[in-house]
């Protein structure tokens, strides 16, 4: 079956894969077939007509006498093929992770993010060698939120659900279990995991600081990290609590708040590319802290410009100092670590913002991802616009976006329990891995102290 679906999607994986698509030649029938004197007549021809065809005006002149030379084809993104079977579909994709050694290997979680919609969840692990039918099916109680595999065991998935519950399954064997969960556990999340993520630990040569640990964040307000013990050990690396407004703080009067919960729900979070002692975690009041494992009780940081929910943090894998956000309040927003207020605004739809990502072969690029459209952003290109939109076809709502690791390709997961693979075509070539160029980006709406020189300096389309 694998080899007749290879042979099938020849083309569209020969695409993924940057290599040149072979167009098989015609059969000729019998009739058809003529002698070696026919053929070296025929070629004499064929030359011969090409000599008469020539042009005799050299090209010089022809752009002297005004002929406009080929506009360069704009970009967009080319459908190749779409992850999906009878089992997905009408499940809405709502988080989708790629193997750390197998980068063919992707794991697609299916649920809905609505508590009204709920019902039970799947988990599959699709390979590029039958994108009809998943390799591995998990079968989840409830809608799957989140999931991730882990980095020293890449045979370790970890699915989070909307009930809290945390199941990691061996995907070497064929079982369709879990090998551990936290359904009975006393520790387990009270909300939904909205996030999950293997994150290896390198703060000593030894102890327990050193190796891999899961990290998850809930509605619950906890940000937790896991360790594989008999079971599923955790503790807290923070309990996120409501942060007053900075208008509150400057009022003098003093009056007593009485809150239902002190809790502020998590969101999301990224771990530093390079420090993985410290993270950001975005929650629903809006705010990012900048938080780290060494410390439980207090932010280091608070990055305050977002007026909605915070969906999706992601730093910047080449250039550490800068990262990303996206959020309900229709916005995307550029930060700096050093500075508490956003650097760039984007702004080019009325639309909730859920998911975005930054291209894991440039530190320009990014992708952002509402419910109707797809934008590939290019910031050596434009801060105003984005480089390429792809709408929403009919009552399809995207859901989540991923760039490929190997490829030059983008996929976008959809209400439908659709996963579709496109190709970038066209894409301005530059020394993606050079992070001048987006210094100088920021560097230009910054004053010599760190902050946003005016107002009119954000890029908002």
């Amino acid at each position: 079956e694998r080899v007749l679906k290879e042979n099938i999607f020849q083309p569209k994986l020969a695409a993924y894969r940057q290599l040149p698509v072979f167009i098989e030649p015609d059969v000729k029938s019998a009739s058809t077939i003529v002698g070696p004197d026919e053929e070296l007549e025929k070629e004499e021809e064929e030359e011969e007509m090409v000599e008469e065809k020539e042009p005799t005006v050299s090209s010089s002149l022809l752009l002297e006498l005004g002929e406009a030379a080929k506009e360069i084809p704009p970009p967009f993104l080319e459908p190749l093929w779409s992850y999906g079977c009878y089992l997905t579909k009408g499940n809405s994709v709502s988080c989708m992770a790629w193997n750390k050694l197998n980068p063919d290997l992707l794991a697609v979680g299916y649920g809905t993010f609505h508590f009204k919609e709920q019902k039970t969840g799947l988990a599959c692990c699709w390979s590029l060698k039958n994108p009809m039918w998943p390799e591995r099916i998990y079968k989840c109680s409830y809608g799957v939120t989140a999931l991730d595999f882990s980095v020293a065991n890449p045979n370790l998935l970890a699915v989070g659900m909307f009930n809290g519950t945390i199941a990691i399954y061996n995907v070497q064997t064929h079982l369709s279990t879990s090998v551990l969960d936290t359904s009975e556990s006393f520790d387990k999340h009270l909300g939904p995991v909205w996030q999950l993520k293997w994150v290896e630990q390198d703060r000593g040569t030894t102890g327990e600081d050193k190796g891999e640990i899961l990290v998850s964040i809930s509605a619950d307000g906890r940000v937790t990290k896991w360790f594989i013990r008999k079971g599923l050990a955790c503790t807290d690396l923070m309990k996120l609590k409501r942060t007053a407004s900075e208008k509150k703080k400057v009022g003098t009067e003093k009056k007593s708040e009485a809150l239902i919960c002190r809790q502020a729900p998590g969101l999301c979070f990224d771990f530093h590319p390079t420090d993985t002692n410290i993270y950001l975690a975005g929650t629903e009041e809006g705010y990012i802290h900048k938080c780290s494992c060494s410390y439980n009780e207090q932010y280091l940081e608070t990055y305050r410009g977002h007026k909605g929910p915070v969906y999706k943090i992601a730093w910047n894998p080449f250039s550490t100092e800068v990262f990303l956000s996206c959020s309900a309040d229709w916005s995307i927003m550029l930060w700096r670590q050093d500075s508490i207020h956003p650097i760039l605004s984007f702004s080019s739809t009325t639309n909730v913002i859920y998911d975005i990502m930054w291209s894991p072969n440039s530190a320009f690029v990014f992708a952002a991802m509402n419910e109707i459209r797809v934008e590939i952003w290019d910031l050596s290109v434009s801060s105003l616009d984005p480089l390429i939109v792809n709408p929403a076809i009919g009552n399809l709502k995207f859901t989540t976006v991923l760039f490929a690791k190997n490829a030059d390709c983008i996929l976008i997961g959809d209400s439908d329990g659709l996963v579709t693979v496109y190709a970038l075509r066209n894409m301005i070539a530059s020394d993606s891995k050079k992070v001048d160029a987006l210094h100088d980006i920021i560097g230009s709406v910054l004053d010599p102290h760190g902050e946003r020189a005016t107002e009119e300096s954000r890029g908002s389309g």
